[in-house]
């Protein structure tokens, strides 16, 4: 389908790898489409939908830019289109980047939710059952050292069995705590996140911020690929939040940021479109 000679059109941004995110959320949420259900088209209306001569009717699509085609409406919603100042128009361009990112960012959260919730589950597990687990694992040290002839500080079974014998009570309720602090904190995030609130790109920026030292310094005394792919994603989530979203007032806070005028990013209506 080709327009009308002379047309200004504005295009979905596409990513270097040939994405359009608009393509992308209208494949799960539909097309929005507002002259496909409105009674009659106005030539001064072309720019967003036409009636074809042989009954067809080819509506726009204000997210994603695809016409597509309609039979004219039986009980229409109103008999002509509103200016398109007043049409709900959604999101598209660098706007909706930022919003797959922050459901991105809200989906990693919640991850980080469920592992320290299931965490805390095993450490409070663990607590309640100290004593008997203890007996046992002196039980199995015992055994693996009469087989082996070897001390209690070598194989890693056994080094780390000798390390939960002696792991205090008190100390594995701290660390359940802990770890039920974090998953409260990750799921108030991820919710937040993506409600798209702007409290919680701050709470996640400073809860990301906060956690850095600990993994650089898990870091520093073993490195793992595991580890090293943690750090570097929350290092990038950082910085995109302060950047992207203006947090702390960088690039002068979000009241800098332009807001796009839709007829900006439609153009002026009067696109004919020629043939389907």
């Amino acid at each position: 389908m080709t327009a009308a000679t002379g047309a200004r059109r504005v295009r979905p941004a596409t990513t270097k790898f040939g994405w359009h995110p608009e393509t992308f959320v209208c494949s799960r949420r539909g097309h929005v489409t507002p002259a496909a259900h409105v009674a009659r088209l106005r030539p001064e209306d072309a720019e967003l939908g036409v009636d074809l001569p042989d009954g067809r009717r080819l509506a726009r699509c204000l997210r994603c830019d695809v016409w597509i085609e309609f039979q004219p409406p039986v009980q229409a919603e109103r008999e002509t289109l509103p200016p398109l100042r007043e049409l709900p128009v959604p999101r598209r361009g660098q706007a909706l980047r930022e919003a797959i990112i922050l459901r991105l960012i809200a989906l990693d959260r919640g991850v980080h939710s469920v592992i320290f919730g299931a965490l805390a589950v095993v450490l409070f597990a663990l607590d309640l059952n100290l004593g008997p687990l203890r007996s046992e694992a002196h039980r199995i040290l015992r055994g693996v050292t009469n087989q082996t002839g070897q001390g209690a500080s070598q194989g890693f079974i056994v080094r780390e069995l000798g390390k939960f014998v002696h792991v205090g009570k008190g100390t594995l309720t701290v660390l359940a705590a802990t770890a039920v602090a974090y998953c409260v904190v990750e799921a108030v995030e991820a919710v937040g996140l993506w409600m798209e609130r702007r409290w919680a790109e701050y709470l996640t920026a400073m809860a990301t911020a906060g956690f850095l030292p600990f993994e650089i310094d898990a870091l520093i005394k073993r490195v793992t690929v595991l580890r090293v792919g943690a750090l570097v994603v929350n290092v990038a989530i950082l910085l995109w939040l302060l950047w992207r979203k203006r947090l702390f007032g960088i690039r002068g806070g979000p009241k800098a940021e332009e807001r796009p005028d839709p007829v900006e990013l439609f153009g002026p209506r009067g696109t004919v479109p020629q043939n389907a």
